[in-house]
């Protein structure tokens, strides 16, 4: 008789037995102590969606900045570090088990969660969408990673098949890529998966952006295919890049882009990091070894604020907008300076003395106004200023008008810190100061009672991976000009 076939002979019907079972009961855990546990404060939790990003790594630093980690009482295991984007080659890894948590619409909808309307803010770029394909002077990607460079092209792929170009969201020619890899280059399918990715969330509206990175059959998802292991096709990559080339350009073209860039009056964190990383790779990182160049116990030492950082300070603790002045005393390479205005669209200062530091930031003030056109977008204007800012007349100008000031003076000698809190004097009421060290100490001395009397000062903590010096976190203050 089969398992689930109809038998003939009745069984009897089934009787219940009950027995009464005493079950011992558990003891209760004992409540924690609350005096056992470290208190954080609310405002120093961050949120998820300032996580570092891979994208903004930098090259290690040779700054001589302390550890914060030694900083700290308890020290904590330190997290593990998410490997770079140019860890490995990209064909043949297996980009087809993404979770729920990265669909790009899910995404679209937590960046722009919580942020105040900067009505003020006009995003699209005046020469960006005219009638003429213009030509902006940028670094192409081929310039930096190509059979030229001494990279090998990517496996598989045939000599005709390397040289690549792709379309960004204006009226401005394709930027040239190829297709090959070596650690610590440009990695051009990284790089294109990324930039499809903010163009469909950024320039287009839901239903034009499914085209371009729905899960199912988008360019992008299209391309992911093509790169995964399974199938390591780049016939297959290059195709489905053209059509993304020609679908994006007509959607330039019939006035889309621009109209949905003037309907929206910020750029999502994700863009900005992407942009400023386009231009950093172009323009520091192939002499990045030149910022290791420095006297040793001077105030002239290099060291990075990263992409996350910067945004949790002037987009959620400052709170800047388009019509305020930043300025940033010890610019370094200018990445602040570029990521303010672009970020919050406001004019932005830099002043620094160091001749290689003030050599890349010129270039990268180059590129970044450059690739601003080829986004589309129209950024804050930039002022980069060389020498000391002590003595910078255009600097000690604009201190009486600045919103925000940034002063990383972590390694910044007592004597040029005192120098600093006598150039405060001028600052107007309510003008926020960013520091790596505060201003105000237990130690009394006169300076120290001048910062006192002028200054109000919180202290926070910063995440990890934030600076470019430490994979530790650390503090900072904001002090308030009274």
């Amino acid at each position: 008789m089969g398992l689930f076939g109809k038998s003939k002979v009745q069984a009897a019907a089934p009787t219940m037995r009950v027995e009464k079972v005493v079950v011992p009961t558990k003891p209760r855990p004992k409540p924690i102590s609350l005096n056992s546990a470290r208190a954080s404060s609310t405002h120093l939790s961050v949120p998820a969606k300032l996580q570092p990003n891979p994208r903004t790594s930098r090259p290690k630093s040779a700054s001589p900045y302390p550890s914060s980690s030694d900083e700290r009482r308890i020290e904590r295991k330190r997290k593990a570090v998410t490997s770079t984007p140019r860890d490995s080659p990209v064909f043949g890894n297996d980009t087809e088990s993404e979770d729920e948590d990265g669909d790009p619409f899910r995404k679209r909808m937590r960046r722009s969660a919580g942020r105040p309307l900067d009505v003020n803010r006009r995003l699209r770029h005046k020469k960006a969408f005219g009638d003429e394909t213009r030509k902006p002077s940028i670094i192409h990607a081929a310039d930096i990673a190509s059979r030229a460079t001494g990279c090998p092209q990517i496996s598989g792929t045939k000599d005709d098949e390397v040289a690549i170009e792709v379309q960004y969201p204006s009226r401005c020619a394709r930027e040239r890529y190829e297709l090959v890899w070596q650690k610590d280059k440009i990695d051009a399918v990284k790089d294109i998966l990324a930039i499809i990715e903010n163009v469909a969330e950024t320039y287009l509206t839901e239903s034009d952006s499914k085209t371009f990175i729905d899960h199912n059959m988008s360019f992008r998802r299209q391309m992911e295919r093509a790169v995964s292991e399974k199938y390591r096709d780049v016939s297959a990559f290059r195709a489905a890049l053209s059509d993304y080339n020609t679908k994006l350009l007509e959607l330039v073209k019939d006035g889309t882009v621009a109209k949905n860039l003037d309907r929206i009056h910020h750029l999502p964190s994700s863009l900005v990091s992407l942009i400023l990383t386009q231009v950093y790779d172009r323009t520091v990182a192939p002499k990045v070894e030149m910022l290791t160049k420095y006297d040793a116990g001077s105030d002239n030492v290099y060291g990075e604020l990263l992409h996350p950082f910067v945004t949790k300070i002037l987009v959620e603790q400052t709170k800047m907008t388009s019509d305020q002045v930043f300025i940033d005393l010890g610019s370094g390479v200018g990445n602040v300076v570029l990521q303010a205005a672009l970020e919050i669209g406001c004019r932005s200062y830099g002043c620094e003395m160091m001749e290689n530091a003030c050599n890349l930031a010129e270039a990268q003030e180059t590129e970044f106004r450059s690739r601003c056109m080829l986004w589309g977008v129209a950024p804050g204007r930039v002022h980069l200023e060389r020498g000391d800012f002590r003595t910078n007349s255009r600097i000690l100008e604009k201190l009486k008008e600045a919103d925000v000031i940034l002063v990383n003076n972590k390694a910044f000698t007592s004597t040029l810190n005192d120098a600093l809190i006598n150039m405060f004097l001028d600052l107007k009421k309510g003008c926020k100061i960013i520091s790596l060290k505060s201003f105000v100490h237990d130690n009394k001395t006169a300076i120290n009672d001048v910062a006192t009397s002028i200054l109000d000062v919180e202290h926070f903590r910063y995440h990890e991976n934030w600076v470019s010096w430490t994979g530790s976190d650390g503090e900072y203050y904001i002090s308030t000009r009274k």
